[in-house]
């Protein structure tokens, strides 16, 4: 028989002690299997534009645009300042003719100023008429998001919905099954307020919603499969406004389906309120492995900023451990030892001049968006978590020596003083300093015109040679890292994959050998690259 620790022998003193000390550690450490993140459930696959959703590929951040479509210049600007702060998918209200009409124009001046995040087409009630009467709309669009709860009723309802779900299909896009708890089919409900009555099940009012949400997805999921959709064109969100309902839909959806999902509360609300209710729900459901791609539908102040909500999207996934887009800082909060707001103003000065870089850092150096930085208030925790950081500064708190001591990887590397501003000057410099040092730089692209750091796809014309044969019509996804002012070969690394897909741009013919370089073939001469 085995004791309380697991063991058929007896255990002495000491080591029980040794026991209990390891367990109590190990639940304070938080590395117990209760406490281990919950892998990812597994998904199709779906490409909206050059991005994949579900299919094992990273969350994805996305965005709405809050302007008027047919307003041609304040949605090209939202939408690049939205793509610039990170969201990855953005999503356009098409919702008048107007609107349909300015979509082509919009994604042809994104294209050219060199913006590709995919763009979804948001439909309501119309979306049918609008989508076959501007094919060029349809055309343009990467994605179109369809609410069944408002296409239509009846059998209107199933005509309608099968109308966009064929006009995707045959344009080769994904679409987008949105239910919103807000705007159910109300036929659908009260079938089932009814046989709740009926046959005394005792539900009530909000789990009644809730099945019906997830039973709204499924129906439609199967009728755009019947439309001519594949699984991997189908992405499903049912989105509610209450944290807990949608904690409990999404649960109860995950186990059903195989469709990538796409999490987010159906309006979260103001500031504060709708980042906690924000991380609240979709924290749990993407802790349990559920989620594909999300969206924090945060509501702007007159006048704000709309960048707001992908920035709180972006904290949350890293927050997690999902995702790195920034480098992370972290602050003292602040106690009765730091009565200077000294730290404070740093630490928002840094975290601005972070946010401001960003854009230019991502396509300079590989790995930047990984380093982490402490900006700390007094002496209790500040050299720790200094140590702890990449970067780190410890700031004076009361009547201490007005010396701030400053620590790279660990170690103690110089001591500021000064005024805030020439603190935040010299901080600053060390985190330039420190980013040029430690990530390899991006290498530009003579092809693509810009520095970047990115996959080439071979086209299936290309020969290519390695110890392995490689069959025709198939491609191959190189990482090249390399100093762009260095001589000679240029090596590549990180094979990823082979597949069939078309080519991005079109490049001269490779003879290429994995690892040891690249030869370019051009009008019979070959040269290094």
């Amino acid at each position: 028989m085995l004791n309380r620790y697991g063991c058929a022998h007896p255990i002495s003193r000491k080591g029980r002690n040794t026991l209990e000390l390891r367990g109590m550690f190990t639940q304070i450490e938080g590395f117990d299997a209760t406490a281990s993140r919950h892998p990812r459930r597994k998904t199709y696959g779906v490409k909206v534009g050059h991005v994949r959703v579900g299919g094992g590929a990273p969350i994805v951040v996305q965005s709405m645009t809050n302007t008027d479509t047919a307003d041609i210049e304040t949605t090209l600007k939202q939408t690049l300042e939205l793509a610039e702060a990170g969201s990855e998918l953005v999503r356009w209200t098409v919702n008048v003719p107007e609107a349909a009409a300015a979509v082509p124009e919009i994604k042809r001046r994104m294209l050219d100023a060199g913006c590709l995040a995919p763009i979804i087409g948001d439909f309501h009630y119309n979306g049918h008429v609008l989508l076959t009467k501007y094919p060029e709309c349809a055309k343009a669009l990467d994605k179109y998001r369809i609410n069944p709860g408002n296409v239509g009723a009846g059998q209107r309802r199933d005509e309608q919905f099968s109308t966009i779900c064929k006009i995707a299909r045959d344009n080769g896009k994904p679409v987008r099954i949105g239910v919103n708890g807000g705007s159910l089919n109300q036929e659908l409900v009260m079938r089932k307020m009814q046989e709740n009555t009926d046959k005394n099940m005792g539900k009530e009012s909000e789990e009644i919603i809730n099945d019906c949400m997830v039973i709204s997805a499924l129906e439609s999921t199967v009728l755009a499969l019947e439309s001519g959709l594949r699984h991997d064109q189908i992405i499903i969100s049912c989105k509610t406004s209450r944290p807990r309902d949608l904690i409990t839909v999404y649960k109860d959806l995950s186990a059903k389906t195989e469709q990538p999902l796409h999490l987010g509360l159906t309006e979260a609300g103001m500031g504060m309120k709708g980042q906690i209710w924000s991380a609240a729900s979709l924290g749990v459901l993407l802790y349990e492995g559920i989620g594909d791609t999300i969206r924090i539908s945060l509501t702007p102040k007159p006048g704000g900023d709309r960048r707001e909500e992908v920035y709180a999207a972006c904290e949350l996934l890293q927050a997690l451990g999902l995702r790195s887009f920034a480098p992370s800082v972290t602050a003292c909060p602040g106690c009765g030892r730091t009565t200077s707001t000294t730290f404070q103003e740093l630490a928002e000065s840094v975290q601005g001049y972070i946010r401001d870089m960003m854009p230019i850092w991502k396509t300079q150096y590989d790995g930047v968006e990984e380093m982490t930085l402490a900006v700390m208030g007094c002496i209790v925790n500040g050299p720790g978590e200094s140590k702890a950081a990449n970067i780190g500064i410890s700031l004076p708190g009361t009547g201490e020596a007005p010396r701030c001591p400053v620590y790279i990887d660990g170690q103690k590397d110089v001591t500021l003083e000064g005024t805030y501003d020439e603190l935040a000057v010299a901080f600053q410099a060390l985190v330039d300093n420190y980013i040029a040092k430690k990530y390899p730089r991006k290498t530009t692209s003579r092809w693509k015109g810009r520095t970047t750091s990115w996959r080439w796809r071979f086209r299936p014309s290309w020969t290519t040679t390695s110890r392995r044969s490689i069959p025709a019509r198939r491609r191959m996804w190189c990482r090249r890292q390399a100093d762009p002012t260095a001589t000679g070969v240029i090596k590549w690394e990180n094979t990823l994959e082979f597949s069939s897909l078309r080519c991005w741009e079109r490049l001269p013919p490779f003879h290429c050998t994995p690892g040891t370089g690249i030869t370019v073939v051009r009008q019979g001469q070959e040269t290094k690259r």
